[in-house]
């Protein structure tokens, strides 16, 4: 007996993929009204109303948001600027919606649950940290004491930067940042502010982490001391953003004291930091180095001639601490990989390079 089957292409069904289309943006716009709730909860009724209206730019696409007392509201994404109006409207300068003090004075005492006093040694640093690791900067007039700003008064301006989880970015470039064995080179990421460094840092920490089998890479203990309170995003001890499972946190703490603290509780293999920049930073580094950790870690620089010029930097380089350096742009969007450098060894204060299209 022979079976002979006529086959037709089946015709797609117009409602189906209409219902799915509908699905999918409708999910994605309650995604974007519960983000901009949750954001809104930060700011009195006024900014939180107008954030709510705003409809030219999503909110995953904010990346500042500018308070300024007196001064048009004003949001900035990737290469955008806009002026919102109080109807969340986009505007020229002259009509946008004038932030009043009141309003900054509203989203400080929602930022600092009402404690401006517990607030205080973060403020002194001229930041707050909120929930999720958005990073609030702020300007006043500063209280002096022995040469020390004590404090800020009169507030000016708030700066929230918002803080991103973008997934699967260390991916393209960890395989050149390990060894054969799987193992991390030291490795320093360089990018300008809004730069993306923070965020690769994250991803890096969580590939690095939880481990990959096509890598060759094992998973690793990571110890992340989180001075700035944005890589981990904790609130009451609960990290907002996946860092990895075998990832402890040290939160709030000075990097000169968190890297010796988390290598003696924890015994990382790993130990990640943010934004190097301090002379005792150098000597913490340089300690942990002593007891065979990696190190994984950011500054600010926008290439490698700029990095040099940082005194603390330039030390570290000298000394042959760093083997890998990835330089971040924002030439398409933040976290664009411009290089990865391979460092050689130092030779009467020049420094060896080899770019990452050598490699």
């Amino acid at each position: 007996m022979s079976l002979r089957y006529t086959l037709h292409s089946a015709k797609p069904n117009p409602e189906l993929k209409s219902k799915s289309i509908t699905f999918s943006v409708n999910q994605e716009k309650e995604e974007e009204k519960k983000s901009l709730e949750d954001f809104g909860r930060w700011f009195g009724n006024n900014l939180a109303h107008i954030f709510m209206q705003i409809h030219a730019m999503a909110f995953k696409d904010m990346e500042e948001i500018r308070l300024r007392v007196n001064r048009p509201l004003l949001i900035r994404g990737h290469h955008k600027e806009l002026f919102i109006d109080g109807q969340g409207r986009v505007v020229a300068a002259e009509k946008g919606y004038r932030v009043q003090r009141e309003d900054v004075l509203q989203a400080l005492e929602r930022m600092t649950q009402s404690s401006l006093y517990a607030a205080e040694e973060e403020m002194k640093q001229g930041f707050i940290t909120l929930p999720g690791g958005h990073r609030v900067g702020i300007t006043g007039e500063a209280i002096m004491k022995n040469g020390e700003v004590q404090t800020l008064k009169h507030i000016s301006a708030l700066n929230i930067r918002l803080a991103k989880a973008v997934e699967g970015r260390a991916e393209l470039i960890l395989p050149k940042l390990l060894t054969k064995e799987g193992a991390l080179h030291h490795t320093l990421i360089l990018s300008p502010p809004r730069g993306g460094k923070t965020t690769l840092l994250r991803d890096l920490i969580r590939r690095l982490s939880d481990g990959s089998p096509g890598l060759n890479l094992p998973g690793q203990t990571v110890g992340v001391v989180d001075e700035r309170r944005e890589l981990a995003g904790m609130w009451q001890g609960i990290p907002a953003y996946n860092l990895g499972c075998r990832t402890d946190i040290l939160d709030g703490c000075p990097k000169r004291m968190g890297i010796n603290m988390l290598i003696r509780s924890m015994a990382p293999q790993v130990v990640a930091v943010d934004e190097l920049g301090h002379p005792e930073d150098v000597e913490a580094v340089l300690d942990a180095l002593r007891t065979g950790v990696k190190i994984l870690s950011t500054a600010h620089a926008s290439n490698m001639d700029e990095a040099l010029k940082r005194p603390t930097l330039r030390s570290l380089f000298e000394l042959g601490v760093f083997e890998r350096v990835v330089v971040l742009s924002r030439r398409q969007g933040p976290g664009t990989v411009e290089e990865i450098i391979i460092l050689e060894q130092m030779h009467k204060s020049h420094l060896g390079m080899v770019r990452g299209n050598d490699l």
